[in-house]
């Protein structure tokens, strides 16, 4: 029988951007910049959240979710990528490449899963506001963040123990600053065209089916909006899921150009620009997005600065 699951490859090179290391300290600055904005924006909306019990609602506990899903599948890229340009370390091993995608499909699965439960979570708000309470409940939220784990779980490993199961027997040169599908597909020397169709499915069926859910909750709304008298009350109840409506149009406009194309169209240099953006820029903006439009978060910051100030004059 032939052997399938030979590797001779025990590590990689990560190309990054640029061979030339006079090149490299430009985009450490900005990944740096970035990351620190990304830890200090998420971690100060998870702490925000955690101690301002008028915060302690639904939606902000499937915000803080998501801004520890943020902090993590950045954390997964821009460390490594961060020594890589200082230090010259361009290689990681097969394992830890495997380790790095694995992580990365769970964070960037769950965020898709965790956009569609906050889609919900707006539908009965507006919809039912009567019912709110009863329907979105603490259990109920629970399972709802468990089950978004559980299918970045059960995706992350399917792709990952197929995808590194390859034969990998030729160059070792990963065309990215990180591991992921199309540049590591592009190195085996196995016939890729399984996993090719396995990998857009599962990718077309986490997004088709979060997409579907956040389209069906945003049409329900929007009916909901349109038949409101006032137009103060209009423009309330759009305000609450404005900041949700511009994280999902960024995070899925991103998401489906990227991935949801047939891997011809595939093009190295355009897509670590456009990784850039979903790694790094998306989970740095959705703290501002849900502060800077949030009149809650906003009011909660102010709360917790009055509060401050107070503590030091005494």
């Amino acid at each position: 029988m032939a052997e399938t699951n030979f590797t001779t490859i025990t590590e990689f090179i990560l190309l990054g951007f640029s061979d030339n290391q006079k090149l490299q300290l430009v985009p450490f600055m900005v990944f740096l910049l970035i990351y620190l904005l990304i830890l200090v924006g998420n971690i100060g909306m998870v702490t925000l959240i955690s101690i301002d019990s008028r915060l302690h609602t639904p939606m902000y506990f499937f915000l803080s979710n998501l801004s520890v899903l943020d902090i993590c599948y950045s954390s997964v890229i821009a460390p490594r990528s961060l020594i890589a340009f200082v230090a010259e370390i361009k290689t990681i091993s097969f394992t830890g490449c495997a380790m790095q995608f694995f992580f990365f499909c769970i964070a960037v699965s769950c965020e898709c899963c965790l956009l569609a439960v906050m889609a919900y979570d707006r539908f009965i708000a507006i919809c039912n506001p009567l019912l709110y309470t009863a329907v979105m409940s603490k259990r109920l939220c629970k399972l709802l963040v468990t089950g978004s784990y559980l299918t970045g779980c059960t995706n992350a490993v399917v792709q990952t123990t197929l995808i590194f199961n390859l034969s990998f027997c030729g160059s070792n040169i990963i065309n990215h600053f990180f591991c992921d599908v199309p540049p590591i597909l592009k190195l085996s020397c196995s016939d890729t065209h399984v996993i090719d169709i396995v990998h857009f499915t599962f990718s077309t069926a986490i997004v088709s089916v979060t997409l579907l859910t956040i389209l069906v909750s945003y049409t329900y709304i929007l009916i909901a909006i349109i038949r409101i008298n006032s137009a103060e009350g209009r423009h309330k109840a759009f305000s609450t899921c404005a900041s949700h409506l511009t994280a999902v149009i960024v995070f899925y406009g991103t998401a489906i150009f990227m991935y949801l194309r047939p891997t011809s169209k595939y093009s190295m240099q355009q897509d670590k620009i456009i990784s850039v953006f979903y790694t790094l820029a998306i989970p740095m903006l959705n703290p501002l997005i849900y502060s800077l439009r949030n009149k809650e978060v906003k009011d909660a910051f102010k709360r917790l600065l009055e509060r401050k100030a107070i503590f030091q004059r005494q």
